[in-house]
């Protein structure tokens, strides 16, 4: 019985790849490093350009592979838009990222990321021709640290935080951000005009990156890596405070756990959430999953009692 349930799944995912195109290829290359990214494209070809989605892996910028969510790339290429799955610079790989670390090489490793996937999406747009890709619509995504290199890299300074010369074009936006338990260092980058639409998912007691603004890791104010960051209940309020398009998901009583539920069991909401942003809707909501566990204290997050 084991054995034919493992034969119809093995099927179903060769035939799922082999309704989608998958192309590897290298977006930076340098003396030192060669980043490559995983591009999934749908396998029907139409007459309109294809929207884009940019993912980062999580890991705290010391591990985590590109490959990791190969199933939401296939997903989202048999729904009709491109995924690109990239590689980025693990700055932290064997240094802590946590309370024992230095804020500055924290600080250093969120900027790596982030104009590795300027990079990549400057790298894509030049190359958007050959694969069909629609510039205009180009959504960036993440898990963990991988949000929080989609966060920095929507709201920073291209001009003044890029480490590399090569160039986005003037004025680039992505379309929307899609995040998994991911935070900024500064809450006031969001702005009227540079807010786009965001779908976040977060677990209200995350200790590794804060629901609300609080410290990274948790870590107190005396540590040599405290890092203040705003998560993604506090981006939730600072987009209604500006009447922006916002979609936030809250797991109470979750943790860190949950930081890949959109790119796993949520991708619906993902699909959902760019069909709505590229057809113009205006949304705001609040999803309250609530806790499985017993005895959960909901603390200053009274929709979660």
């Amino acid at each position: 019985m084991k054995t034919r349930i493992f034969l119809l799944l093995f099927t179903f995912i060769f035939n799922l790849m082999k309704a989608q195109e998958v192309k590897t290829m290298t977006y930076f290359q340098n003396d030192t490093i060669k980043l490559d990214l995983d591009l999934y494209l749908p396998q029907k070809k139409t007459n309109e350009k294809t929207p884009l989605i940019l993912f980062a892996f999580g890991g705290g910028f010391s591990g985590g592979e590109r490959t990791s969510e190969k199933d939401f790339g296939l997903f989202m290429a048999k729904n009709g838009y491109a995924v690109a799955s990239i590689s980025y610079t693990l700055y932290m790989k064997g240094s802590d990222f946590g309370c024992k670390g230095t804020l500055t090489e924290k600080i250093k490793a969120i900027q790596m990321g982030v104009s590795d996937m300027w990079q990549a999406t400057s790298f894509l747009i030049q190359h958007a021709n050959q694969y069909n890709l629609d510039t205009s619509k180009f959504f960036i995504s993440g898990i963990s640290a991988g949000a929080e290199i989609g966060f920095h890299a929507s709201f920073w300074d291209y001009k003044l935080m890029n480490l590399y010369t090569s160039n986005l074009p003037e004025n680039f936006k992505y379309s929307g951000f899609i995040g998994g338990s991911g935070a900024i260092m500064d809450i006031n980058l969001i702005t009227e005009e540079k807010a786009i639409p965001m779908l976040l998912a977060h677990g209200n007691k995350d200790t590794t990156v804060p629901y609300s603004a609080g410290s990274h890791r948790s870590c107190p104010t005396n540590a040599s890596g405290w890092l203040i960051l705003f998560g993604s209940y506090a981006v939730y309020n600072q987009m209604n405070d500006l009447h922006k398009d916002i979609e936030l998901i809250t797991f109470c009583g979750g943790g860190h756990e949950f930081s890949g539920y959109l790119f796993h069991d949520g991708k619906q909401y993902v699909l959902d959430f760019v069909n709505d942003v590229l057809k113009g809707k205006k949304f705001e909501s609040h999803i309250i999953i609530p806790s499985k566990k017993k005895d959960v204290n909901s603390g200053k997050y009274l929709f979660c009692e």
